[in-house]
């Protein structure tokens, strides 16, 4: 009973997530520029995976069924803690960036560079956010199925950050190449001064 509660809390923070995409997906600039559907079709195969182990119960088979770690409560708080932290910073980002988000690697008609709220640090939030909610799930799961879960999301939406940030590079030059060197890719970098003006990421 205790950890079908646990479960149940642990899902707060994404019901929160996918409440707040499907309010805001639509007002959003139109697109001029896109990434090749096979790259998009490819990122989504993975992601969906990912998910799929993460929240699926019947992904419990073989060793991804086994533990990676004892079945403590606080490890599954401090899990629940991370979802919450995760979801928050996504969706701050997805604020921030406002209607130049796009769910695949576009360019938006006027598109703008954004350098407010957690953009001021790392290139990619919604990723952060999205990497640091699915490990708290994965300790609250504390199964080896979270594990790999998390590690076809780093490389799915590190891959996709990398086309994002070569569009931009091609679309603002210099003022990305800048904006590039003083954040992080995906978490903030050890010695880091925001700078001032206007630059900022896509995703």
């Amino acid at each position: 009973m205790r950890s079908s509660i646990i479960w149940n809390i642990a899902m707060i923070p994404w019901y929160a997530f996918g409440a707040y995409w499907l309010m805001t997906a639509l007002r959003v600039k139109r697109t001029k520029a896109r990434e090749r559907s096979l790259d998009r079709f490819l990122t989504v195969v993975v992601v969906v995976a990912a998910y799929t182990l993460l929240f699926s119960r019947w992904m419990r088979i073989g060793p991804l069924r086994l533990r990676f770690l004892p079945s403590d409560p606080w490890i599954a708080y401090l899990g629940i803690a991370l979802s919450f932290l995760g979801a928050g910073i996504s969706i701050s980002a997805r604020y921030c960036i406002g209607e130049y988000w796009s769910a695949r690697v576009t360019l938006k008609q006027g598109h703008q560079l954004i350098r407010s709220g957690p953009y001021a640090y790392v290139r990619h939030p919604i990723y952060t956010g999205m990497l640091i909610a699915c490990m708290g799930t994965a300790l609250v799961g504390g199964e080896w199925r979270g594990v790999l879960a998390v590690g076809l999301l780093l490389a799915a939406h590190s891959r996709k950050a990398m086309r994002e940030e070569a569009m931009l590079t091609r679309e603002f030059g210099e003022q990305y190449t800048s904006y590039r060197q003083s954040t992080g890719f995906l978490f903030p970098r050890l010695l880091h001064r925001p700078g001032m003006g206007t630059p900022a990421s896509h995703s």
